[in-house]
This record gives structure tokens, sequence and C-alpha cells, in this order.
């Protein structure tokens, strides 16, 4: 079985509610956060297979559409695989917030249905994000959690705490 490690997008990958951008909802609003490009080259060079996992409401909500989303994303792996990471799949719910489904963070639909499909072990994998929902979906589905944070994390629940998506790469790549 492969091990994993599951993204956020908003807050761990890019900027999100910034002087430059409050939402994402179109490529050109899509500004990567610094050294994210290089931690997730690292996490590839790892034997981690590498997934985004968003709630992506605006979909739900009217706000961007399908096709704008998928365009913000193909433009967001691009630049990856330009700096030489890869991610494998990217999973979005883009159901409104508050709807019930299964895929929406904080509940762990996401994360165990590619968890299925790709053959990962779940409990060698991780969940990084930068909120609540992002942890408690990890926890659901039995991954170590990470949680990134500038200030007081004390209300969140994470196995482990850093600043920024590279710190949390160095850490995962010298655990077995």
């Amino acid at each position: 079985m492969k091990k994993a490690v599951f993204l956020d997008r908003d807050g761990v990958i890019n900027e999100v509610k910034t002087e430059r951008v409050t939402f994402v909802n179109r490529p050109e609003q899509f500004y990567f956060l610094e050294g994210v490009r290089e931690a997730i080259k690292l996490l590839t060079d790892s034997d981690f297979l590498i997934f985004v996992v968003t709630n992506q409401g605006g979909v739900g909500l009217g706000y961007l559409s399908h096709e704008q989303l998928q365009s913000i994303h193909d433009h967001m792996l691009k630049e990856i695989e330009k700096a030489g990471g890869f991610i494998q799949e990217v999973s979005s719910c883009t159901h409104k917030p508050h709807e019930g489904c299964e895929c929406r963070k904080p509940e762990a639909g996401m994360l165990l249905d590619l968890a299925k499909k790709y053959d990962i072990d779940i409990a060698r994998s991780y969940m990084v994000g930068d909120r609540e929902v992002d942890i408690e979906a990890g926890s659901k589905a039995g991954c170590t959690t990470i949680l990134l944070a500038d200030g007081p994390s004390h209300l969140y629940n994470a196995d482990h705490k850093f600043t920024n998506l590279m710190e949390a790469a160095e850490f995962i790549v010298t655990q077995k």
C-alpha cells in the first residue's frame, strides 16, 4: 500500500483573504504561497502520492462554474509541474456549505475515496490544512494531521503544527 499527503488548497497552497485576493475565482487570482512549489517537489521526490482535497462551495453557490474551477486547478498543476512537483489528483467538494454531503470537509469522504481508488495506507498518510475542518477530516479518515498556522493553535487538535508547507514537508519526509 502507498502513503499519501493530502493537502488543503486555500491557505496551504495559495493565498486567500490577502491584500491581493479575497476569493480565487479565476487562474489569475491564484497566488502560490512562498515555498509551496518547492515543498511539493520535495514530497514528490519522496515515497508519497500527493493529493489536493478542497472545499469549493463557491461552485454550488454560483460564484464560479465547474469549468472555471478546473481552469484554476489546471493552472495550479501546470505551475507545480514546472517546479518539478506532481499532484496525483485534485478532489473538490463543490456542494454548497451545509448541504450535508459526505465529501465536504470536515467529513472524510474525499480522503477515503482517494485512499480506496489509489490503494493508500491511510494510517501512514498525512492531512495538511490550515483550518479545523481540515484537521477534523484528516482525523476522521485516520491520517496524521498537520496544521499550518502562524499564531496560537491551542483550539486545534492537530498531531503537529508548522508555520508553512515547507516545514511540514521537511518533517514528513523524515518520518518512517
